[in-house]
């Protein structure tokens, strides 16, 4: 896959943050207590047929920097002026790491994640050696690739055209092609981030490059911390290969096994594909024993959730 190319920030039009949650039924990278809620329908923004992971839940995790760009006062006025300072002083002082950084936050608090990383990459050029400024950089990188994606994606709604469509695959292609380079940099530098290896699938599936994704899924299914949602996975990619009976087989050790039970949001979307698989292969016995473990998890998602607004109430 070539490496797509970025439109100039004077096509950037404003657009959603790239901080927001993206939903899905997948989200592989996620601790359990911040896994988004159960969906049942596909939607553009997920980035194909699986939820591509947040810039911040491929990067945050881990991380190697605090920084907290939240603390950066709210009156646009005051922001703007430190950010015309801070372009000043970079000017006649280019070895100053805090201004760098302090002027990239406050591009990603304006939502300008183009500017972000055209001012760490220059600081990543001055500071080679900082590990901390070049994860900064990609975090820069996934968040412009994520806005521009989103910013087609609502075009696209409103405009059904060709050339709107062939900006939606190129804009596609581009998120998928970022999260693979920083998730294989990242694994180069340290091969112990294995939560990586489920993001990167999940960008090899939307890329359409089926068996890289299964063999990153391969690494993780002996963890028990990671093997539900890398059988799930795993069903997915085999199912998009056409082989079935071995899909159904991973779906299985996705949504019904007992050693490893998974979250809910893997095992109901486990037992809906094998649902939906079951029923086109017309195996209805087998589609009867799905079903009633399907409706036990969704008397179960449906527990928690009104658990859940009773605690907020």
């Amino acid at each position: 896959m070539s490496q797509p190319t970025e439109r100039s920030d004077q096509e950037r039009s404003p657009s959603t943050s790239a901080e927001e949650p993206a939903s899905g039924t997948a989200a592989a990278a996620l601790p359990s207590e911040t896994r988004p809620a159960v969906t049942t329908e596909s939607n553009p923004m997920d980035g194909g047929q699986w939820r591509p992971v947040r810039p911040e839940e491929l990067l945050r995790k881990n991380a190697v920097v605090d920084e907290s760009p939240s603390e950066l006062p709210d009156n646009p006025k005051l922001i703007r002026q430190r950010r015309q300072e801070l372009e000043v002083h970079l000017r006649s002082c280019p070895t100053d790491q805090d201004a760098f950084r302090e002027l990239a936050a406050i591009y990603r608090k304006e939502d300008r994640p183009h500017e972000a990383k055209r001012v760490l990459t220059e600081a990543v050029r001055i500071f080679p050696e900082d590990m901390s400024l070049l994860w900064e950089l990609e975090e820069a990188k996934l968040a412009r690739s994520l806005q521009q994606y989103r910013e087609v994606s609502d075009l696209a709604a409103r405009l059904k055209t060709s050339e709107v469509e062939r900006e939606m695959k190129r804009s596609r292609e581009d998120w998928a092609y970022r999260r693979i380079e920083v998730c294989n940099a990242r694994l180069a530098r340290d091969p112990s981030l294995r939560h990586l290896r489920l993001v990167l699938a999940e960008a090899y599936i939307d890329s359409d490059q089926h068996d890289k994704a299964i063999n990153e899924i391969d690494e993780l299914v002996q963890y028990d911390e990671f093997s539900p949602q890398a059988y799930l996975l795993k069903g997915k990619c085999l199912l998009s290969l056409g082989q079935d009976v071995q899909a159904m087989a991973a779906l299985r050790a996705a949504g019904l096994r007992r050693a490893v039970v998974g979250p809910l949001p893997v095992r109901f979307a486990a037992l809906k594909l094998l649902c939906e698989t079951a029923e086109r292969l017309g195996l209805d016995l087998t589609l009867e024993h799905y079903r009633r473990h399907l409706a036990i998890v969704q008397q179960d998602i449906a527990k928690l959730s009104a658990a859940a607004k009773k605690k907020h109430a």
